[in-house]
């Protein structure tokens, strides 16, 4: 019998990340509990809403009035690390390890964490300036969307080296947006699903660049064309 570590077949960085979100959301359900903090526990989850959600009205405010402050920005990096409840920074944990790991196999450290920061501020920045509903936005969803991309353009890639039909690298993202439908005809939708799919997009477009070899090919493909 093996004894070795499933742990150790996770990118370091991948685990780094799963621990911040899992550590936050340790802080904030002991809270709600009333395990930590006491009776003011209970308003540590809606206070790291307020304070570190995104949300329309902060790119409106951005954008509008030319307002660069620190308690805006960090909001495009910090709301990933929290969730509206134990539920959704489960469901998003598990989605980030799965996707992190086939990624983070293929893609250097550094890319994952390139990667993981464009969705995470892109999505968000697609989210404030397209929303109809100035409707918060938490949680590391954008994010893994983004790992989706990255994964479905590494699955067109092997189906196309296998000789099969290259659509089926889509079929992950079909499904969940299947999935997305029906919870919203059945619970009522958010317009949060725009910065998933904005991550999406962004990870499907940076994927060739940030894999192994592909920003060396980007620049002889510019090269080429001047």
């Amino acid at each position: 019998m093996s004894s070795e570590n499933p742990f150790n077949a996770i990118p370091p960085i991948i685990l780094a990340l799963v621990v911040v979100v899992i550590g936050i959301e340790a802080v904030l359900s002991l809270a709600d509990q009333g395990w930590l903090g006491g009776r003011t526990g209970i308003g540590w989850r809606p206070a790291a809403i307020q304070d570190y959600g995104m949300a329309p009205r902060v790119v409106e405010v951005i954008v509008d009035q030319g307002n660069y402050s620190f308690d805006l920005l960090k909001r495009f990096v910090a709301y990933p690390f929290v969730h509206g409840s134990f539920t959704h920074a489960l469901w998003g944990t598990v989605l980030l390890l799965a996707l992190g790991k086939y990624v983070g196999e293929v893609f250097h450290p550094a890319a994952m964490i390139i990667l993981f920061l464009a969705c995470a501020i892109g999505g968000a920045l697609i989210y404030g300036l397209t929303s109809p509903r100035n409707v918060g936005l938490i949680g590391v969803f954008a994010p893994v969307y983004g790992f989706i991309g990255a994964y479905t353009y590494l699955m067109w890639l092997t189906l196309g080296r296998m000789g099969e039909n290259q659509l089926r690298a889509f079929s992950l993202i079909v499904v969940l947006l299947g999935i997305m439908l029906v919870y919203g005809m059945l619970f009522g939708s958010s317009p949060t699903w725009i910065a998933e799919i904005a991550g999406f997009v962004i990870g499907l477009v940076l994927a060739p660049i940030l894999s192994p070899g592909g920003w060396r090919a980007f620049v002889v493909r510019l090269r080429q064309r001047r």
